[in-house]
């Protein structure tokens, strides 16, 4: 074979749209929450971040923490992380933090040399695995658990050549926005689709087809890079996510295959994803609030509030993390994270430096009243799960 022919982008039905208008709505009045500033944007946009690179990872079968995830968000060191798996934490951290800064740029621009880069951020701590460089021959997908193969990438000298289709078709659909439905979420979904099918890679090939996605994102320039991805929610839905694949690339490279399903089922975790966040937003401006009365029901300084918001969110809470973000000194760090955990409202786990606090049930308490009115999602394709395990082999 030595066509350079990719997947093509399917037509998209009136369903279709009115899905992408209700995302751009919905990520429209979260952009109108980040202008203004609050006090909780700066946490809730770690944690996000966190959740994405978490889910990423963990689809390629690496165990993450919430804890070690924010731990690599904020370049602290892990708590339950091996060395193997924070060596790929990191690797991947460094690659999303260029994703996520350079493709919100004007001239970020996407081509093989930038990909290759990327690929070399992700895996320099190997050398094993070619970072930077296009596998030399042939690769397959099995199954975990029989062996049985499900999928065999394209030969290994069609890879440059699709590649350089991938990119010109890319670069031209940002350059060619006007036709309908030439929507950043619609390319984005294809250049994932597209780097995963080719699978150019010895390995990595998942996180950066997830990355790639999410760079093609951030070339649309609606809402901060970090509150487009979708990698939290597949990380979430990793079996769906297998299904999805296996059904639209049947075995083997065959771009003429029918993406519609692909591109329906990553218009979903869009939209599913946007509720999640505008959930989150909502339910952080309100425990901000609960957590002001809170402070000055107990005569606390303002900024143990930070301390206790990081807390709602399931992290955990160190002095180091809580000096960074308040330009505490040590001692009066130290104080305030003591006093927190008297009033009950903060629980000490650990000894000395390796100390930590987790909610307490006072806070426990706040949570619980701040989520008891939390709605369900609104699945705007209900159909497309059942579809998902009907397709499942």
């Amino acid at each position: 074979m030595t066509s350079d022919r990719i997947f093509g982008t399917p037509p998209l039905e009136q369903t279709d749209l009115d899905v992408i208008a209700d995302v751009h709505a919905m990520r429209a009045s979260l952009a109108d929450v980040l202008r203004v500033p609050r006090r909780w944007t700066g946490g809730l946009r770690r944690t996000t971040q966190a959740r994405a690179l978490k889910g990423s990872n963990s689809i390629e079968g690496y165990v993450v923490t919430a804890q070690d995830a924010l731990a690599a968000v904020d370049q602290e060191a892990p708590l339950d992380a091996d060395r193997r798996t924070w060596a790929e934490i990191m690797g991947y951290r460094r690659m999303m933090t260029y994703v996520l800064t350079a493709g919100a740029r004007a001239d970020g621009r996407v081509s093989a040399d930038l990909l290759r880069v990327l690929h070399y951020m992700l895996l320099e701590h190997d050398l094993e695995k070619s970072p930077g460089g296009f596998r030399a021959g042939p690769i397959y997908i099995r199954e975990s658990t029989t062996g049985k193969t499900v999928y065999e990438a394209p030969d290994a000298e069609m890879v440059p050549q699709l590649i350089d289709s991938l990119v010109a078709s890319i670069e031209h659909d940002r350059a060619h926005r006007r036709p309908k439905g030439n929507d950043p979420m619609v390319r984005a979904a294809m250049a994932h689709l597209n780097l995963v099918m080719i699978h150019p890679y010895r390995d990595g090939n998942g996180r950066m087809s997830r990355a790639l996605q999410t760079l093609v994102l951030a070339q649309g320039n609606v809402l901060e890079p970090t509150f487009c991805s979708i990698e939290e929610w597949l990380g979430d839905n990793t079996d769906d996510y297998y299904r999805v694949l296996a059904a639209t690339g049947r075995g083997s490279w065959h771009p003429e295959n029918n993406a519609t399903l692909w591109l329906r089922f990553n218009l979903r975790a869009h939209h599913l994803q946007a509720q999640m966040l505008q959930r989150r937003f909502r339910e952080a401006d309100e425990t901000w609030v609960r957590l002001d009365d809170l402070v000055r029901q107990h005569g606390l300084p303002d900024r143990t509030a930070d301390a206790l918001f990081e807390a709602t969110l399931g992290n955990r809470v160190t002095r180091p993390g809580y000096m960074r973000r308040t330009t505490m000194e040590e001692r009066t760090a130290t104080r305030d994270l003591v006093r927190l955990a008297e009033l009950g409202l903060l629980r000490p786990f650990g000894k000395a430096r390796g100390r930590y606090y987790v909610a307490g049930t006072g806070l426990d308490a706040l949570q619980s009243s701040v989520l008891v009115d939390r709605r369900p999602l609104d699945d705007p394709y209900p159909w497309l799960a059942g579809e998902l395990r009907r397709l499942a082999p």
